[in-house]
């Protein structure tokens, strides 16, 4: 049952009109009366004696009759105010009344925040936890690499929490804009919804960053012991971390990935220049820069990591916390670009192995959809099929886009069968939706909502088992990164030897100055940007 729209007016405000409307009548009562008042008294007899003739009353002024206008300017001036003030209350009540949203008072107003408003902040919204969800689950697997799952699992729930969060958020924006709901109402709150959902996924990391410090040795205000744990044993193995012992150890764990990534990074290289011998250009395309990009965030990560170094050896535990986040963000995203190019190579080799068997069940299915006029038979698929074997049969291809080609000729969108065709149809969707996330991940300074949109559509496509809608989605969220990027301008100037643009491009630091930098942690958008210098 839908409410009235007067019974949602508060009750206080017509009390507050009642009591402004009395004070004014007593306003005007109380000038009227005071100008009254010297009129009333003027011919009033004088009750003082009257002194005696002589020469002393003979010299006294003569007698006045009425009033002076002496007597008169403050009463006016009264009444003059306490009409004013009557005035003004009127012409506000008027405006109130026109203002009214009850049928039949005048035109609606307003709101505060209009539709696109709302979806402004919807979309930042968005932007802001998702950067917040990527960010934390980058310092967590640091953590977790000193620490272990066990000792670390309040931070990974409250991660899960905000990605379920967030992953509901970004499934509301895409029915949003797809004008689900039908309902005009639902449709205009679904942007306050979102914005809703995105607070409560930065509101889980926000209450598990102290801990998370403590737990690192981090925090300002001295390390964690068992007692300020509760007994969930987390924390070092003799019970409590100084600053900089914790820093120190920090910088252990990243040194040793540092180190494991640059000698990956030259056999990325060498990969790369295989894959482009082997394949055409198309192929490799997704990855090209991946292993200069790596190279400049491993050079970045060795000046932060040995800034930190210095800073904690120097007792300054806050510089060394703020230089260590950046180089752990920079050696995280070497990694994920060194496993992009690993990635590709392991992925293009499993296509290779799998197109005999596909192009066989492709062709298989058509000519029984010939001798069966009842089943479905995509149009076109002789032709594509009959483009493929001439494509193999000619020299150098590529084997995931012939794979896509395949299966779309066979009306493959679902994955979940056992099939090869269903096989091949869910190494192309997982080769597109990793394809999206590494470039989002590793460009996500510029990257806006859309693309982000697309890209978690594509996962929840890809879970559902809808492998050629998550291959679509995951294309088009590819596409719109892109182009968020290509506006953003190219991040590698010649003026840029400390790699800053690039960190910033990357969402490595959150400033464009090197030196006041803010390197994004665990949180949520409270406490994310808390070691800054």
């Amino acid at each position: 049952m839908t409410s009235s729209p007067i019974r949602g007016r508060p009750r206080r405000a017509t009390a507050h009109i009642r009591v402004r409307l009395t004070h004014a009548v007593l306003g005007v009562l109380a000038g009227a009366g005071w100008l009254v008042l010297p009129v009333m008294t003027a011919e009033a007899r004088d009750p003082v004696p009257a002194a005696p003739f002589g020469p002393t009353a003979s010299a006294a002024a003569p007698r006045q009759d009425g009033t002076s206008a002496t007597d008169l300017a403050l009463p006016l001036a009264a009444g003059a105010a306490a009409l004013a003030l009557a005035g003004y209350g009127c012409v506000r009540r008027t405006r109130r009344t026109r203002s009214r949203t009850t049928p039949g008072s005048g035109p609606a107003p307003r709101p505060a925040t209009g539709p696109a408003d709302a979806e402004r902040q919807a979309r930042a919204a968005l932007r802001l936890a998702d950067d917040c969800v990527r960010t934390s689950r980058e310092e967590l697997s640091f953590v977790r690499d000193r620490f272990g799952e066990l000792r670390t699992e309040p931070f990974g729930r409250a991660l899960r929490t905000a990605e379920t969060e967030l992953a509901a958020a970004f499934a509301l924006w895409r029915r949003y804009e797809d004008g689900v709901p039908g309902e005009a109402g639902a449709l205009l709150r679904a942007p306050a919804g979102v914005t809703g959902r995105c607070a409560e996924a930065g509101r889980r990391l926000d209450a598990q960053a102290a801990a998370l410090d403590r737990l690192r040795g981090f925090a300002a205000d001295g390390p964690e012991t068992d007692g300020d744990r509760g007994g969930d044993g987390a924390g070092d193995e003799d019970g409590s971390v100084s600053a900089e012992g914790g820093v120190g150890a920090a910088l252990e764990v990243a040194e040793r990935r540092f180190r494991d990534l640059t000698a990956r990074a030259g056999t990325a290289r060498s990969t790369l220049a295989a894959l482009r011998r082997s394949y055409p250009p198309s192929a490799t395309a997704y990855v090209t820069g991946y292993a200069e990009q790596a190279t400049d965030r491993l050079v970045f990560a060795t000046a932060r990591l040995n800034a930190a170094r210095r800073a904690a050896d120097t007792g300054d535990s806050r510089e060394a916390v703020r230089q260590l986040r950046a180089g752990e963000g920079a050696v995280a995203q070497a990694g994920m670009l060194v496993g992009g190019v690993e990635g590709l190579a392991a992925r293009l080799a499993e296509a290779a192995g799998l197109l005999p068997a596909a192009l066989a069940g492709a062709e298989a299915e058509r000519a029984a959809a010939e001798r069966d006029p009842g089943r479905h038979a995509s149009p076109g698929a002789e032709r594509t099929l009959a483009a493929v074997r001439a494509e193999l049969d000619g020299g150098a291809y590529d084997p995931l886009d012939v794979l896509r080609r395949i299966t779309r000729a066979s009306g493959r969108d679902a994955g979940t069968g056992a099939g090869v065709l269903d096989t091949a149809a869910l190494l192309v969707a997982r080769a597109s939706v990793a394809a999206a996330e590494e470039f989002v991940a590793v460009h996500r300074g510029a990257v806006g909502a859309p693309a982000r949109a697309r890209l978690a559509q594509a996962v929840r496509e890809l879970d559902a088992g809808h492998a050629g809608r998550a291959d679509t989605a995951a294309g088009e969220a590819r596409e719109l990164a892109g182009r968020d990027v290509r506006a953003h301008g190219t991040a590698y100037a010649d003026g840029d030897p400390a790699g800053t643009a690039g960190a910033v491009l990357a969402g490595i630091l959150l400033a464009e100055s090197a030196d006041d930098g803010v390197p994004p942690a665990y949180g949520g958008p409270r406490t994310r940007s808390r070691h800054h210098p």
